[in-house]
């Protein structure tokens, strides 16, 4: 019996060589220009928020206050079709860095915060981290003070900042992709007569920031995407391109 492609995903690669602010989030040939004024918007959106404050961290800039490191956010789209197959399009040579705090000074963590020193609180160059050629947008959310410590707060900093990016993943769709630095494929496949093989994944879901999403509608994303809480911790069954599209976000 042949070899039956279940599903076909092709990721596009386009290369950001700076990140400046414009008039309208624009990917310019590798330049990406975002816009300071969505902050407001972000803020009257959530009355949970109090502050945002956005800035673009160039590389090697590292000597510099943060609150908690909440996450590091690839910034990718789909083109074509849904998480796990169709086109892709990526951003390389730049990502997200969200942090959070609230008024009374709590950091947005639970088994360990990570406030301090850029450079001494984050290793570059590792998978899941920036490289250290990389541009960094760095979103830093004030959360209202005097709340009892529940997952609508870190919930509310993930979801101003994934409104952020879905405004550079917009400009992102509409790249032509025959501009891309590369073009990758790969094939989620049955190939009868080979070995099978399962690979296990054990994710976290107890807690505030100790969670993860799964199936958001953007790879990486936050909208639409289902806590493991509210699934009960229930083994789910990937494919291995929905894992490699980003259809697990890690909330931490």
């Amino acid at each position: 019996m042949d070899e039956r492609i279940l599903r076909r995903l092709v990721i596009k690669p386009f290369a950001i060589n700076k990140v400046e602010y414009g008039e309208r989030f624009a990917i310019k040939g590798d330049i990406l220009e975002i816009v300071q004024d969505k902050i407001e918007e972000l803020k009257a959106a959530d009355d949970l928020i109090s502050d945002i404050k956005l800035e673009i961290i160039q590389p090697g800039d590292y000597d510099r206050q943060i609150n908690t490191i909440m996450d590091i956010i690839p910034v990718s789209t789909k083109v074509l079709g849904d998480i796990g197959e169709g086109i892709t399009h990526t951003l390389t040579g730049v990502c997200v860095m969200l942090t959070g705090v609230d008024e009374d000074g709590r950091q947005m963590h639970e088994f360990g915060s990570s406030e301090g020193i850029l450079s001494e609180q984050m290793i570059f160059g590792r998978r899941g981290t920036p490289d250290t050629k990389d541009y960094i947008i760095h979103m830093d959310v004030t959360i209202k003070g005097g709340l009892p410590f529940d997952r609508k707060l870190p919930n509310a900093c993930f979801r101003a900042c994934d409104n952020f990016i879905q405004e550079i993943r917009k400009a992102l769709k509409t790249v032509d992709g025959r501009s891309a630095s590369g073009s990758y494929e790969y094939l989620d496949k049955i190939s009868p007569g080979k070995k099978k093989v399962v690979l296990v994944k054990q994710v976290a879901g107890q807690g505030a920031m100790y969670d993860n999403l799964l199936f958001p509608e953007e790879p990486s994303g936050f909208e639409g995407g289902t806590s493991i809480i509210d699934m009960c911790n229930m083994p789910m069954v990937l494919s291995p391109n929905e894992y490699r599209d980003g259809i697990l976000r890690a909330l931490v």
